[in-house]
């Protein structure tokens, strides 16, 4: 009796060995991003000019606008993890005013089981906005981060803005997280490039220079944690064929190309195939992008790495009918909160993007 107890114990353990090893192969990490559209509270704050996004303001945003602004964030992040069957392990987040639209964000009750955690930094820019992170804790153990400033310290770039334009110049700093997924080291960036408005002034060499200081900080935490998977992520305000993130980012477009000096942008190709997260003058371009280091894209067997989807890209643009506006002028288009200057209900004028992980 006692051998045949023996026996099933084994078995029993076994069979808990394999089922786990099985599981662990099939474990997968959802890695994102999301332009959340001017998510404001109702209150004025005297350092930023943000008082459109009060109730007296050009907006009238009230506790009932910002509400339905905050449910309507929550459904996207709810039906992507439905999509996926699990909540992203790393969503970045731009266009958010301040750590309490991000509190009030995640305690939703679409998404309160996530129990995301909240990483972010008050920055410079002047209207307000900034960039965030949110977390799975059980997915992603947090070790530090740092808010990269803007800077015009470029080697390579020679801006045609004044100095005194320069110096009057405030946008959003570039966030950078380090932490573990799985005992593995990762370096997360999230940032929000400057906007393409004033090109007269140079905008595009603003982008540029984003993405030279998204790199050469990448570059110096590959040195100092030999091995590191990086991810960068943001509304770039660029295309991935662009130059500041096709040269100062140093992506590329084929799996084959990467270095361990370039970044794999799984969204290039997309581009090129008509895909788009978001639309202007019947154009739809991919701004919101995610970028891996060699490191993640040709990780040796056992460790993590970008999935390919069956669709035969390693990226995903989440484009649902809810998150598209159904008629009307701008029909086809992303389905906005405002438009025209009044308050539509909708969501936001990018869609999101994510990657997967595994092994």
């Amino acid at each position: 009796m006692k051998r045949i107890i023996y026996i099933l114990s084994v078995v029993l353990l076994l069979g808990s060995a394999m089922t786990a090893q099985a599981q662990g192969k099939h474990r997968n990490y959802v890695v994102g991003f999301y332009n959340l559209e001017n998510l404001f509270d109702i209150y004025d704050d005297p350092v930023k000019n943000d008082a459109e996004y009060t109730p007296e303001g050009k907006n009238k945003w009230t506790e009932a606008k910002y509400q339905k602004k905050l449910s309507n964030m929550a459904r996207v992040i709810k039906e992507m993890a439905k999509e996926n069957g699990r909540y992203h392990t790393i969503l970045g987040v731009s266009e958010i005013e301040n750590r309490l639209v991000l509190e009030d964000l995640v305690s939703q009750p679409a998404i309160a089981d996530a129990n995301y955690q909240i990483i972010h930094y008050d920055g410079p820019d002047r209207r307000g906005v900034d960039v965030a992170l949110l977390y799975n804790p059980k997915q992603f153990t947090y070790l530090d981060s740092e808010s990269i400033p803007y800077t015009f310290d470029s080697p390579t770039i020679d801006f045609i803005m004044s100095k005194e334009e320069q110096e009057y110049f405030k946008t959003r700093d570039v966030l950078m997280v380090h932490g573990l997924i799985e005992g593995e080291h990762f370096a997360i960036y999230v940032a929000h490039l400057p906007s393409r408005a004033g090109d007269k002034k140079g905008s595009y060499q603003l982008r540029d220079r984003g993405g030279e200081i998204i790199y050469n900080h990448a570059m110096e935490m590959q040195k100092k944690y030999p091995g590191i998977k990086i991810i960068t992520m943001g509304d770039m305000n660029d295309n991935p064929t662009d130059t500041s993130i096709s040269v100062y980012h140093h992506a590329k477009e084929n799996v084959e190309d990467v270095t361990e000096t370039d970044f794999f942008c799984p969204f290039i190709s997309m581009l090129k195939a008509g895909y788009g997260s978001l639309a202007y003058r019947g154009e739809w371009s991919i701004y919101d992008l995610i970028l891996v280091n060699k490191n993640l894209l040709d990780a040796p067997d056992g460790g993590l790495k970008i999935h390919q989807f069956k669709t035969g890209y390693y990226g995903r643009v989440f484009k649902k009918p809810f998150l598209i506006t159904q008629k009307g002028q701008y029909k086809g288009y992303p389905f906005r909160t405002f438009s025209n200057g009044s308050f539509v209900g909708g969501y936001s004028d990018h869609l999101p993007t994510y990657i997967v992980l595994s092994k």
